[in-house]
């Protein structure tokens, strides 16, 4: 899980008006990392070496070298976008995270473009949109701490890496039921990095908080968008 901040002025202990500049920042902030993330990720899909870098990026083992070099990536992009030397170096971290993230995207995204159901994309980024607006009304309503989640969200990432490496090892789909119970498991770490916004971080570390939220709803994307193409293959 992407490092907790704690702090004795975060946003919940902060001024109203600091508390709501802060807030207006980091959601503005992860629409721009969004309509990045389209973008660039529009651009590859619709390249013409996509289907060849999206094939070598799934053969054989090769998937497991693109997750290991992301996550090394979505550590060092976490760290730059806690600097505290400039915001240039936060901005960086948070474009370099967006970049990996489309193009660890390009497989999935590749084939839901060109083999599976018309608008089965906008779906999923409709109903993304859906769940994460609830998790998030209900954390700003509610107003509660769910940094307690941390831990419980750490070792689910490891179980669900050990079962995206055995299927690797082995040769077997994990199939619909895995997603969902991702989808289910994004929805926590979305919730969890919604509470840290308003509970860990502090108000001049919008660019961090950002990307943490941005790490979650695309989570929770990309596996909403699985369980809607398995649905559609079995029609």
């Amino acid at each position: 899980m992407r490092e907790q901040v704690y702090d004795l002025q975060s946003a919940a202990d902060s001024s109203a008006s600091e508390r709501a500049g802060f807030i207006r920042r980091t959601y503005g902030h992860l629409a721009v990392a969004i309509l990045g993330f389209i973008a660039v990720e529009y651009y590859l899909v619709h390249s013409p070496f996509a289907a060849k870098l999206a094939s070598s990026m799934t053969s054989g083992m090769s998937w497991l070298i693109v997750l290991g070099l992301f996550m090394g990536v979505s550590y060092i992009a976490n760290r730059l976008a806690l600097s505290q030397t400039s915001q240039q170096m936060q901005y960086l971290g948070l474009g370099l995270f967006v970049i990996a993230e489309a193009i660890v995207f390009l497989p999935l995204l590749y084939i839901a473009t060109f083999y599976a159901g018309d608008g089965v994309i906008g779906t999923a980024g409709l109903m993304t949109l859906l769940l994460a607006g609830g998790i998030t009304a209900t954390v700003f309503i509610t107003k509660k701490d769910f940094s307690f989640m941390g831990s419980i969200l750490t070792i689910g990432g490891f179980v669900a890496l050990g079962f995206i490496l055995c299927s690797m090892i082995f040769g077997f789909s994990l199939g619909l039921v895995f997603a969902s119970v991702m989808v289910l498991f994004a929805a926590g770490s979305v919730l969890y990095s919604t509470s840290n916004v308003l509970h860990q971080y502090q108000t001049d570390q919008h660019v961090a908080a950002a990307l943490s939220l941005f790490a979650s709803v695309a989570l929770l994307f990309f596996y909403i968008l699985q369980v809607l193409m398995s649905l559609s293959n079995r029609d």
